[in-house]
C-alpha cells in the first residue's frame, strides 16, 4: 500500500503577496493529493483569513472525509495551530501543550489514522504534526515535552510513526535527536541518499530545510522532494515537502 503525506506550513493562506488566498493553497493541494495532510499555521475565527475555519475549509474543498484541529495561539479575535487532514479514519486526536515558560504557544497534533487498502486490510498509523519555537534551547525543550508525552512515550518502535512539521531548525541540531535511539529514519534530509535537507524556506528562494518528516516502523520510502509548483512559490512562505511511502 502506498501513502503519500505532504507538510505545509500554509501561513495563514497568506502569500508572500501579503494576500489572503485560500484558493491558491487548494490549487497545490488539489494538485498534490496527499493521503495525509500535516498543516501548520491554520486559522480559524481570525479577521486576517475572512473568519474563516480554514481547516474544514480545505478539507471541505478538497474531499477529505476526516480531519483535526489543535489550537495553539489565541489572537484578540480568532485563534490558529496545527490541522491535520486525512483520507482515512482518523480513530483518536490530541493537541500536545509543547509550550515553554512564557514563550509564545506552541503544540504538536497526535492523530491515530487508519489507513485502508482496498483488499479491507488496514495499517495503524500514529502521526504528530508539529510547529517548534523559533529559539535553538527552546526546540530541544519541545521535543522532549514530545517524547515524554504518554501518545509517544508508550509506543512500539515497530509501530508506523511518522513525526513532521515546521520544525524551524535551521542549522539541522535536531535529526540526531530523532534518529539516534530513537531509530526514526528521516525522508527528507540527513541520510546516505539526501544528505542535505530539502530547502522550503522561503518559498520564492528556498535556502533553509525548515519543514521535515522522520518515520519508523512500516514504512519503506519511495520517494521525497519539495513541490515547485509555480503557485506554490507565493501561495506561503514555505514550500509544502512530499514524501512518498510503502506501508509494508
Amino acid at each position: 500500500m502506498q501513502l503519500r503525506i505532504v507538510s505545509y506550513n500554509i501561513h495563514r493562506a497568506i502569500g508572500i503577496d501579503r494576500r489572503f488566498r485560500l484558493d491558491r493553497i487548494v490549487a497545490i493541494l488539489g494538485q498534490v493529493r496527499p493521503d495525509v495532510a500535516l498543516l501548520q499555521e491554520v486559522d480559524s475565527g481570525a479577521p486576517r483569513s475572512g473568519g474563516l475555519d480554514l481547516a474544514r475549509e480545505l478539507a471541505d474543498l478538497l474531499g477529505y472525509p476526516y480531519y483535526a484541529v489543535g489550537h495553539n495561539v489565541d489572537l484578540r479575535k480568532g485563534r490558529y495551530g496545527n490541522a491535520t487532514l486525512s483520507r482515512f479514519p482518523i480513530l483518536r486526536e490530541r493537541n500536545i501543550d509543547l509550550t515553554i515558560d512564557s514563550r509564545k504557544r506552541r503544540g504538536c497534533q497526535h492523530t491515530r489514522i487508519q489507513a485502508q487498502k482496498q483488499s479491507g486490510h488496514s495499517h495503524i498509523i500514529e502521526v504528530f504534526n508539529l510547529h517548534l519555537g523559533l529559539s535553538a534551547r527552546e526546540r530541544q525543550h519541545q521535543i522532549g515535552l514530545l517524547l515524554r508525552s504518554r501518545e509517544f512515550s508508550g509506543l512500539d518502535r515497530g509501530h508506523a510513526c511518522v513525526v513532521g512539521g515546521d520544525f524551524n531548525d535551521w542549522r539541522s541540531q535536531l535529526p540526531p535527536m530523532f534518529t539516534g535511539e530513537l531509530g526514526f529514519q528521516c525522508a527528507t534530509s540527513h541520510g546516505t541518499i539526501r544528505p542535505k535537507p530539502i530547502r522550503t524556506f522561503p518559498s520564492f528562494s528556498p535556502t533553509g530545510g525548515l519543514d521535515k518528516i522522520f518515520f519508523r516502523g512500516r514504512f519503506r520510502l519511495l520517494e521525497a522532494r519539495a513541490c515547485h509548483l509555480r503557485v506554490s512559490r507565493v501561495a506561503s512562505d514555505h514550500l509544502p515537502v512530499i514524501v512518498d511511502f510503502e506501508l509494508q
